[in-house]
């Protein structure tokens, strides 16, 4: 649903009657030179319920209201108290309207005192086109909870270089929210565990684990900063001024709809870039629906193209861990000191992600 590709096929012909609300400037950006240190760690208060909970599009739109409603019935159910933006239903083609208009919002959410964390309603495409609009000097001055995963992985790489602030890479509004998701989101953002993260129980009726089976690459522990998500949305911000430095960091990866090419093309950019290299560990979740594609005469697999540019590294590095575009799935805080174990398959936080 929430992939980049196939977001255009439910378009009607009366949504292209839909009418966009009128566009807020957002203020100019403030951003920090791309060889600047990275900023001091930033860590956003806890949730508590009854608290106001800002619904953001920063990519995609949503042509019909009742699934808006429906993401915000999913927001009281967890005890908070939803709050469109502004522009929740505007419509700039397949965007949730203009880049200006998208990016107030999210400038706007990050200023309410009333907004205590920031929910993603939908990924898609388009949160990398919000960027130079974001006022990085505001979100310092009120840091809060941001989550969301796929094309959101944008945000989690910008606003942690700019700012320092910990997001947090999750489920979307308008994700499923099985309890498991609920349960990860709730250990990081509301009760503050210093969360060890591990696959989850086998089913009772198996002998042996058939889910979520790790697959480790390189055995061995390793500690640093947590950064990452979708491959094809970091690739995209390689050379721009709003990707993190990647010394000594832990980087996970998740990517939906890619043949084994391009993610091998991917990863290849990620080492020609000098990324890869700078790893102390590396985690890469799913990657759902990326066979190869018709016509294919041979390909290489998943597991092959990881070893081939990551396994020479040396480094702890598994996959198949609880990330990607599935229904059960972590709540990783980005930005934050973790410990990776490749044989179990697991993430240790080494301290709270909120205050």
């Amino acid at each position: 649903m929430h992939s980049r590709r196939g977001f255009l096929s439910g378009l009607t012909a009366s949504a292209l009657l839909a009418a966009s609300a009128p566009v807020a400037r957002a203020q100019a950006p403030r951003t920090a030179p791309a060889d600047a240190p990275a900023p001091k760690l930033l860590k956003p208060k806890r949730l508590v319920a009854g608290d106001v909970v800002g619904l953001a599009q920063p990519a995609t739109l949503t042509l019909d209201e009742g699934e808006l409603e429906l993401v915000e019935d999913v927001v009281r159910a967890l005890g908070f108290v939803p709050r469109r933006g502004q522009h929740a239903l505007a419509r700039h083609g397949y965007l949730a309207g203009p880049d200006e208009a998208r990016a107030a919002d999210l400038n706007a959410m990050f200023a309410d005192p009333e907004v205590k964390a920031i929910l993603a309603v939908r990924g898609g495409w388009g949160s990398a086109r919000v960027l130079p609009h974001l006022d990085y000097g505001l979100i310092a001055k009120n840091p809060k909870a941001l989550l969301g995963y796929s094309d959101i992985t944008a945000l989690h790489l910008a606003i942690p270089a700019r700012t320092g602030l910990v997001t947090f890479h999750g489920p979307v509004g308008v994700s499923r929210w099985s309890e498991y998701q609920r349960s990860q989101a709730f250990r990081v953002l509301v009760d503050g565990e210093a969360a060890l993260l591990a696959p989850p129980s086998k089913d009772d009726k198996d002998l042996v684990r058939r889910d979520h089976r790790v697959r480790t690459l390189t055995p061995g522990r390793a500690r640093g900063r947590l950064l990452g998500g979708n491959l094809t949305v970091l690739t995209a911000l390689v050379g721009t001024p709003y990707l993190p430095s990647f010394e000594g960091a832990v980087l996970f990866l998740e990517d939906v709809r890619e043949e084994p090419y391009r993610v091998d093309r991917m990863l290849t950019q990620l080492a020609l870039a000098g990324v890869l290299k700078q790893l102390a560990g590396f985690v890469f979740g799913t990657c759902s629906r990326c066979e190869p594609g018709e016509g294919s005469y041979a390909s290489l697999t998943l597991r092959e193209i990881l070893r081939d540019h990551v396994g020479k590294l040396g480094i702890p590095a598994w996959h198949n861990a609880v990330i990607g575009h599935q229904e059960e799935q972590w709540t990783l805080p980005c930005g934050l000191p973790v410990e990776i174990d490749a044989e179990a398959g697991t993430i240790q936080l080494l301290e709270p992600a909120v205050l």
